[in-house]
């Protein structure tokens, strides 16, 4: 399918309500009182120690709801998180999920919320093998950070602990039934995590725009958000406290994770998740130490889309050909990679040798999880082995 080609027929779908704006968090409380009585908190520990758990609890408290918290999750996921979650969910009855943190914390939720109606082990429902047929328990997303969109999407990424595999699990019922997106709660968010999560937005934003499964509602939200992102993502970077820059991030991860919920991810993300898995590199990071190399080697398949991204944020002129401004475009986010002091994976810590040793069985990984047949350009196993050695030490400033 060339780049020009798109499904005649596009599905969109998004949580039933998406509370957004500085103050939104305080929605909370009538929120949840519509919806049940006795909630169950998935955050972390550092939402703990900045306090935003406390916020929550008092506007739970203030509408005269019951609720216990579990603050276990960490930096990714896992399949452990979900089942100590759920163990929590069962044992106090509660019959609703609220979730406040970042994307590791509402995915862990997500998967809480399908499972307290289904049985098994929620790897058994990645793929098409098993489908959620029973409507989950409402679950109520709250991010704070402005990057994976999970609030809006479909998508959650656990890790197989004892296989070493992140497993991506795409379906609808993994959409939240509210999502409140208050800008308010990303200003605790440090440079490293705006950077990471902002590139990871982005990463969604393009991804989904050059997707095979694209169409013209995503096409929209992708345009947007990266232009949003581009335009906003080192003011955040550099002054935390810049309410503007924050508001403008935080609705376009969500226009991005609405964009790629519905059009799918490609190949940076069928990549990432091996290093995550494997050498434990967040999400978000793991994207941007790939999305130049993997933008690079694609773009011969979709010179218009890249092309029509570079114009949206005037890269070019008039005279420029579709083949120097998909360039540009390119360049222009690597530069951005660079000026956000995104590493690459030698710089991360990964040492080569055992990097070297795991790039077939990442290669495997990557293919099984299905997006990298979304690309533009499907690449073979080799070629994806030939992308992980060129993205191990790119100079982003150089690209």
């Amino acid at each position: 399918m060339s780049s020009a080609q798109v499904s005649s027929i596009g599905e969109f779908r998004v949580p039933s309500v998406v509370y957004s704006g500085i103050g939104s968090l305080e929605k909370l409380g009538s929120v949840v009182s519509n919806l049940g009585s006795r909630v169950l908190v998935v955050t972390d520990k550092i939402m703990m120690d900045l306090g935003h758990v406390e916020r929550v609890s008092t506007l739970l408290k203030q509408s005269g709801l019951e609720y216990t918290v579990y603050a276990g999750v960490n930096a990714e996921p896992t399949d452990i998180h979900v089942e100590e979650a759920l163990s929590e969910f069962i044992q106090h009855h509660c019959d609703l999920v609220v979730s406040i943190g970042g994307g590791s914390c509402i995915d862990a939720a997500k998967a809480v919320a399908v499972m307290a109606v289904h049985e098994g082990y929620i790897g058994q429902y990645m793929g098409s093998n098993r489908l959620f047929d029973k409507t989950p328990i409402p679950l109520i997303a709250i991010p704070t950070t402005a990057g994976t969109g999970s609030e809006v999407t479909s998508v959650t990424v656990i890790t197989h602990t004892k296989a070493d595999i992140k497993m991506m699990i795409r379906q609808p019922a993994l959409i939240p039934y509210v999502a409140i997106v208050d800008p308010l709660l990303t200003i605790s968010s440090p440079p490293q995590v705006t950077a990471a999560t902002g590139i990871d937005a982005l990463c969604h934003a393009i991804e989904a725009y050059i997707s095979k499964r694209r169409h013209p509602l995503t096409d929209t939200l992708a345009m947007s958000a990266i232009q949003k992102i581009v335009n906003h993502i080192e003011r955040a970077y550099v002054n935390g406290e810049d309410l503007v820059a924050r508001e403008a991030m935080s609705i376009a991860a969500m226009e991005a994770g609405m964009a790629f919920t519905n059009a799918s991810v490609c190949l940076v993300h069928g990549m990432s998740r091996p290093i995550g898995a494997v050498f434990h590199v967040p999400h978000g990071i793991s994207n941007a130490m790939l999305l130049p190399t993997v933008l690079d080697y694609s773009k011969d398949a979709c010179t218009d889309r890249l092309a029509n991204i570079g114009r949206a944020l005037n890269l070019g002129d008039e005279s420029s050909s579709d083949e120097d401004v998909a360039n540009s475009t390119v360049q222009h986010v690597s530069q951005l990679c660079a000026k956000l002091d995104i590493p690459n994976m030698k710089q991360w810590g990964i040492d080569e040798n055992e990097f070297i040793k795991t790039l077939d069985k990442m290669a495997t990984d990557a293919i099984a999880s299905g997006s990298p047949a979304n690309n533009p350009k499907v690449p073979s196993h080799e070629e994806i082995v030939q992308l992980y050695k060129s993205a191990y030490a790119m100079d982003f400033s150089f690209q």
